[in-house]
């Protein structure tokens, strides 16, 4: 058997977003699964849209998500001559054919055609007048006039087309250009693409694409139409629903593992499991898996999938993906010991690396900003002695540690004849400025010895 070899072809007139970022992962994967390869093209014919921003997001995109490529990015422009070269082909077979109806003409083929009770259509008027190249024309694929053009999908089974509501398409422009149909089979079949998994939207697509590949005397690549991503109220997915693109899930703050995680599973199953990593993902996909149902997306769903996953990661893997949340709140930090301590008494409680950096804000800063009515309830005159025993006891250790706070802790309680959380919150609001922050002992630990006793007896102080 030949290596498997897939590709992805975004265009680049906007952003990468959730479903075409789901057809890239859905194809990089089975590469990866198969020792196969995966091409990144970039179908740029749309010149009016397509744009040089929009094919840097995508590279980026891809990137942030880990979805490496082995061959491109190529980009159909850049390709005309050999498109050219196959529809030459085409019509020095006999399987295409110089056409001179004028646009009126047509027009006028398919009201006659509608005036009938006939699907409005091309009706090969220069089919057989062998006409050469010249001003004006374009070039038409010869379609049969009976039989079906059968899909065969490996998700939704044998879809059958009538040849005869297909008519004689245009597979190259007046002006030189290759239409979209004939663009996409040449480059797949000389790019050895053999394997092509892609949104349902394309299956219309797919019969004018098969009798290309057929009038080339090439062999089918297997196809596998997989079905839309829809939203919680069953329509195509859309800025109502919540961020499209990408990028916005990442400046949102969910990991590209969880992601890919989340999108994998709105077309793919394997059992009941549905926190994968990305070596779970690579070792089990296979197309055999792929749902012929529509996905829907829930953003509460991934929100939650994404806490499972920063929990699941050490802090130094989380350091790099979290200091850019930091820095839009202001704060370089760098990817250090401290850093990483902070993340650890933050991951059990952050569904997002954006709910990580506002709640390690504290950590950074000289004085943490005072929630004034958390300290009107916890920072009361009554608990200024506490405050600076608390501070006077831990500037006193020499081992600065939990077992040593803990007894620190203990005998304040019992000085002051107060329980735990009457000591810990606040100390806690003293410290963070708020009565939400990670276990006292963690955050004390991390924040150190010295900070920790500054903050208190600042707290004390304003009493």
């Amino acid at each position: 058997m030949k290596p498997v070899v897939t590709r992805f072809p975004p265009s680049p007139t906007g952003f990468l977003h959730i479903g075409g970022a789901r057809t890239a992962l859905f194809n990089w994967l089975y590469a990866r699964k198969t020792r196969g390869k995966f091409v990144l093209r970039i179908e740029d014919t749309d010149v009016d849209r397509s744009t040089r921003e929009s094919v840097d997001a995508i590279l980026d995109a891809l990137a942030w998500l880990g979805i490496d490529w082995d061959e491109g990015p190529y980009f159909q422009t850049e390709r005309k001559e050999i498109h050219n070269r196959y529809i030459d082909k085409l019509v020095a077979s006999g399987h295409a054919y110089y056409c001179s109806c004028t646009p009126e003409e047509i027009d006028a083929m398919r009201e006659q055609a509608r005036a009938k009770g006939l699907k409005p259509m091309y009706n090969g008027k220069c089919r057989e007048r062998g006409l050469s190249k010249a001003p004006g024309t374009v070039v038409r694929l010869k379609t049969p006039d009976s039989g079906v053009t059968v899909v065969n999908d490996i998700v939704k089974g044998d879809t059958a087309f009538q040849n005869a509501e297909m008519d004689d398409f245009i597979i190259r422009r007046s002006d030189g250009s290759p239409m979209y149909n004939l663009a996409v089979v040449v480059d797949d079949l000389t790019m050895g693409i053999n394997t092509i998994i892609r949104g349902d939207d394309h299956l219309i697509n797919t019969p004018k694409q098969i009798l290309i590949y057929q009038a080339l005397g090439a062999d089918l690549p297997v196809f596998g139409h997989v079905p839309m991503v829809l939203g919680p109220d069953k329509a195509r997915l859309s800025k109502r629903h919540g961020a499209m693109s990408v990028s916005e899930y990442r400046d949102m703050g969910y990991l590209p593992d969880a992601v890919i995680n989340y999108l994998v599973r709105l077309g793919w199953s394997h059992g009941d499991q549905e926190f994968f990593t990305r070596r779970d993902l690579i070792e089990k996909f296979d197309l055999e898996h792929l749902g012929r149902s529509a996905g829907m997306f829930d953003l509460s769903k991934m929100t939650a999938l994404n806490a499972k996953h920063i929990q699941a990661k050490t802090p130094a893997e989380l350091g790099p993906l979290f200091l850019p949340h930091l820095q839009h709140l202001g704060i370089d930090a760098p990817d250090d010991v401290f850093t990483h301590q902070v993340i650890e008494t933050l991951q059990p409680r952050s569904k997002t690396l954006k709910d990580m950096a506002r709640a390690a804000r504290f950590y950074y800063v000289d004085e943490p900003e005072m929630d004034e009515k958390a300290a009107a309830k916890f920072l009361t005159p009554e608990m200024a002695d506490m405050l600076n025993q608390a501070a006077d006891a831990i500037e006193a250790l020499s081992d600065y540690t939990q077992p040593a706070l803990e007894t620190v802790f203990k005998k304040i309680m019992d000085d002051c004849n107060l329980g735990f959380g009457k000591i810990a919150q606040p100390l806690r609001v003293a410290i963070t400025g708020t009565t939400v922050s990670p276990g006292i002992f963690e955050m004390l630990l991390a924040l150190g010895k010295e900070k920790t006793v500054q903050r208190i007896r600042r707290a004390a102080g304003r009493m």
